[in-house]
């Protein structure tokens, strides 16, 4: 692997700024990491393509990183490249019939604004959520009961080394944070299928949504969302609640105090302070409840 092979190579491509050794703690919501070996923020597919090609005949590891809000990078860092979808993977197209066109880099606050502006309705239960579109897709986000899959159309991807690839809906198995669509193809652009209703509705649909998360969530403060996918039938943190752990605390890290599935960053906590509360609700609910609890939270440089 040569990083700095890929990093002369790259350097000065068209329709892409690299850099080395940018923190990861700027682009996460956890506002926690260290640097990435490679940063490289592209603006339009043929740039994409370069960069996946130079990193394939270098041999370097990549990920595809949208605003990391579901990211937790380690304080050392990452040792490969990662890449960001900006400008051309960043455009919303409404359309005929309801359809809705969004590029992985756009933001989903945004598609859900334009959705709303359209009258449009089918994606009120992705309001508040923070991210990307592409994260929202890869991971099927929503809530507990409602999730983006089921307003989606058809996805594209780019398998690196063989092109596109479109994927229709009822191709895709839609799990709960997850799909079935291939960890190394790379999301461009999803198209949904929303319905005609009234701006008024939906926008106060959207607004009550938006109490509940904020009377229950610690939304403004730096995390990266749920840590534990809830066990069928139970909750997640109110196991963890149950375990005696809300407001527990490891450096500068701390289980919210609002919702125990949550953890905190207030102000100067490290990705090791993290995994240690994540380790510590685990072992907790393991042992009190015999549910082992899988985790929510994409680690990013922490090895295998």
């Amino acid at each position: 692997m040569s990083l700095f092979n890929a990093y002369m190579s790259l350097s000065g491509a068209t329709d892409a700024d690299v850099r080395r050794d940018e923190r990861l703690a700027h682009h996460t919501t956890y506002r926690i990491g260290g640097p990435a070996g490679l940063f490289v923020t592209v603006h339009s597919y043929a740039a994409l393509l370069k960069v996946v090609s130079v990193l394939a005949e270098e041999r370097v590891e990549w990920v595809i990183l949208g605003k990391g809000s579901n990211v937790l990078a380690a304080d050392a860092g990452y040792d490969g490249c990662v890449i960001v979808l900006d400008d051309e993977f960043s455009r919303i197209q409404v359309g005929e019939g309801g359809l809705v066109t969004a590029g992985a880099g756009a933001l989903l606050s945004r598609v859900v604004n334009e959705a709303l502006k359209a009258e449009l309705s089918g994606l009120e239960s992705c309001v508040g959520i923070p991210g990307t579109v592409g994260g929202a897709v890869s991971m099927d986000a929503g809530t507990r009961r409602e999730w983006i899959g089921q307003r989606v159309r058809d996805v594209v991807t780019l398998r690196p080394g063989e092109g596109l690839h479109r994927y229709e809906a009822s191709e895709i198995e839609w799990g709960y944070r997850c799909t079935s669509i291939p960890t190394s193809e790379i999301v461009l652009e999803a198209t949904f299928q929303l319905e005609r209703g009234k701006k008024q509705a939906i926008a106060e649909d959207m607004e009550a949504r938006l109490r509940r998360r904020r009377s229950s969530q610690p939304m403004g403060r730096p995390c990266c969302g749920s840590v534990f996918r809830n066990p069928p039938e139970r909750s997640a943190g109110i196991l963890i609640e149950s375990c005696g752990l809300k407001g527990a605390t490891a450096g500068g890290a701390q289980i919210s105090e609002e919702h125990a599935n949550f953890i905190v960053n207030t102000g100067r906590a490290s990705a090791a302070d993290v995994v240690s509360l994540m380790g510590r609700a685990h072992d907790a609910v393991r042992d009190r409840f015999d549910i082992d609890l899988a985790c929510e939270v994409k680690l990013l440089g922490f090895g295998a």
